[in-house]
């Protein structure tokens, strides 16, 4: 078996360690002989969105996010809303969650527009929201697995869940999309935005076993992973968990 995987923008979109997240979903399917060939997606490249598993989307700073703003929703906007209203099993972390959603508006009043693959709007604060964040998951990933996910969260931009996305989780510990309804991330499809730096998956292995299986299944009709040991990775996520609720 093999899988697919475009990284979006890695020059510009690449803080708090979010390439990590395209480490772990590589090495965790080579480690069960699961091939995966990665394509960094630079500004001005024709992407066949079709031939794609899975997208992984980091955050970056403001003056990054604005590099790449125009070229993701002008020239890649309308295919990649398609693929991920097929199916494509997608992550995105704070620039790139907010990118996804249909606009940002800004503390000094512009509305900006995102691609509108997930029903979500982000609103412009005068205060960051950051630190350490915990949050419990809406839904089962696997049998025995965690139902909660660790990370570093760093924005000023409130997010708010519309209709057509359904949040990730609650906040345990930390800010979440808003600071204000206890909601962090919106799924929709096979697509998750979050603000979950970090990196979000090598504390969560979890989780990108999760997208693994959800990839696996879109493109061969079956997503059974052979275990992997996971008890320092896990020991790891507990300690964490343990110091953000204490």
């Amino acid at each position: 078996m093999h899988l697919r995987i475009a990284h979006l923008y890695p020059a510009q979109m690449n803080i708090y360690g979010d390439r990590g997240n395209i480490i772990t979903l590589v090495r965790r399917c080579m480690w069960r002989g699961i091939e995966v060939m990665v394509d960094a997606i630079h500004p001005g490249t024709t992407v066949a969105w079709p031939t794609y598993d899975m997208v992984f989307f980091g955050g970056g700073q403001d003056s990054g996010q604005a590099l790449i703003a125009d070229d993701f929703v002008q020239r890649q906007g309308v295919e990649v809303r398609a693929a991920i209203a097929d199916g494509l099993v997608t992550l995105a972390i704070c620039g790139g969650y907010q990118l996804l959603g249909n606009y940002f508006l800004t503390h000094a009043g512009e509305k900006l527009p995102g691609v509108g693959a997930l029903d979500v709007h982000t609103i412009g604060g005068s205060r960051r929201l950051i630190g350490n964040m915990a949050i419990e998951l809406d839904w089962s990933l696997a049998d025995g697995a965690p139902g909660t996910l660790i990370g570093f969260e760093n924005h000023s931009g409130r997010t708010y869940v519309g209709s057509g996305a359904q949040r990730i989780g609650r906040v345990l510990v930390g800010h979440g999309n808003n600071g204000e309804d206890a909601s962090e991330g919106a799924r929709a499809h096979n697509a998750f935005g979050c603000y979950l730096h970090g990196s979000l998956l090598p504390k969560n292995p979890h989780f990108a076993d999760y997208l693994v299986r959800l990839a696996l299944m879109r493109r061969y009709g079956r997503g059974d992973l052979a275990p992997l040991d996971d008890t320092n990775e896990f020991y790891a996520h507990t300690q964490m968990l343990k110091r953000c609720v204490a």
